[in-house]
């Protein structure tokens, strides 16, 4: 339980799971659990058996495990912000295009676009996909409205009406065929993802990389939630997963704890990163905060802090050290060790063959069973009986890690 240990046997776990920008129920999280570790455990040969939260916890549920021939109870947590998503995405389809404009220019203008360019391809081509296809759209929506306009002149002209009258009619039926087609679009976005990808990046971008005020709330009750865990004399670790948006999310929640002091005697405390994003934000003029963040969590002693990703994931800055690339990092630099859950090498040639095109899958596959596990196992991290710190003690960095300093925006708050 102490701090101080060097090696020991988790038997009771909390696990706090941040996700990223997602506006759904957080049931989503434990369904996928439920499922994809039972599969992980028929083909890694362990026990995994899901029950109601024991905690008080908002939302979560209680894992027993048998796992390298021990019995581990771990308690998952959400942590939950999936309301304020759903907020941030409320808009008008005029309100999104506005986005669009305002989020362009912001990336564009900054000289943020150029330099995350300079690291992968994917999750800039993602950021781009949602301005592209809106203004596909906004295309075909004045197309179409200009062919119904026309189509009504050249009817109305067999018609002993004013041309002022002719000339409404045409402006109307156009534009009500425009609009009309692109809530059509808007009414499938759960197939294309435009408007969701749009508001994700807005999201960041609308305060040009400063955190939104209600997201700065929210991240405060998360800390509490995690200081409360830590303060139970009964847990072995408390581990912060976050994932996507939730990584950038969890380095300051942690940074946070960290500045106001831990439990002397306490649980292990781990940091787990999954597909992040964090240069989308700290590359922006006014992550000053984050960029803070970072760089404290790269130095300190007391969090182990491990980053996964994977080339095959094209929405994650893959293999790119966030306090590296940001251009933070400090000499003495500790955190985080970064490495690949290689998915070509860890998933079946026929699952890959079957995921490799479904982008926003694959950046779920973090929370997903592997047929070839190798370092990283999700199951066995949040429910098997060693502390993260334990488990990939001897991890080197993956050989193709990006650390080079891209970022142009250097500057930190200070504490």
């Amino acid at each position: 339980m102490s701090s101080n240990a060097t090696t020991s046997t988790v038997r009771s776990r909390r696990v706090f799971y941040i996700p990223g920008y997602d506006p759904f129920h957080p049931r989503r999280y434990r369904e996928l659990y439920r499922s994809e570790g039972a599969e992980q455990a028929q083909l890694s040969g362990y026990a995994l058996t899901l029950t109601p939260k024991t905690t008080k916890g908002a939302y979560g549920w209680h894992v027993s495990a048998e796992i390298e021939g021990a019995q581990v109870e771990t308690d998952v947590e959400v942590l939950v912000w999936s309301d304020i998503v759903k907020h941030s995405m409320n808009s008008s389809i005029a309100a999104t295009y506005l986005q669009l404009m305002r989020t362009a220019w912001t990336y564009i203008a900054s000289g943020a676009l150029w330099r995350l360019m300079r690291l992968r391809k994917g999750p800039v081509i993602a950021a781009l996909y949602p301005v592209v296809i809106l203004l596909v759209q906004a295309l075909l929506a004045a197309l179409l409205g200009w062919i119904v306009a026309w189509g009504v002149g050249a009817l109305s002209g067999h018609l002993p009406l004013p041309a002022p009258l002719i000339w409404i009619a045409q402006m109307l039926a156009g534009a009500g065929a425009a609009v009309a087609l692109l809530r059509g679009f808007k009414a499938r976005d759960n197939k294309l993802f435009v408007y969701y990808l749009m508001h994700d990046y807005a999201y960041s971008a609308v305060l040009r990389g400063q955190n939104p005020p209600e997201l700065e709330a929210r991240m405060q009750v998360f800390r509490a939630a995690i200081r409360a865990a830590l303060e139970d004399n009964n847990v072995d670790e408390v581990l912060v997963v976050g994932h996507s948006s939730g990584a950038h999310i969890g380095v300051s929640v942690l940074a946070d704890l960290l500045h106001e002091g831990l439990p002397a005697e306490r649980p292990s405390l781990s940091f787990l990163s999954l597909g992040q994003v964090v240069p989308m934000v700290s590359f922006l003029p006014r992550a000053t905060r984050l960029r803070r963040d970072l760089r404290e969590m790269s130095v300190q002693g007391q969090i182990p802090w491990y980053d996964v990703t994977a080339p095959g994931d094209g929405c994650a800055f893959a293999l790119c050290d966030p306090v590296g690339v940001t251009g933070v990092a400090p000499k003495d630099q500790r955190w985080p060790i970064v490495f690949s859950a290689a998915f070509t090498q860890t998933l079946s040639a026929a699952r890959w063959q079957a995921l490799k095109r479904r982008y926003f899958r694959l950046h779920f596959q973090y929370l997903c069973a592997f047929d070839h596990p190798k370092d990283y196992d999700y199951f066995r991290i949040t429910a098997g009986p060693q502390t993260l710190g334990d488990r990939l003690q001897n991890r080197a960095h993956s050989r193709s890690r990006l650390a080079r300093p891209v970022n142009r925006f250097r500057s930190m708050d200070p504490r």
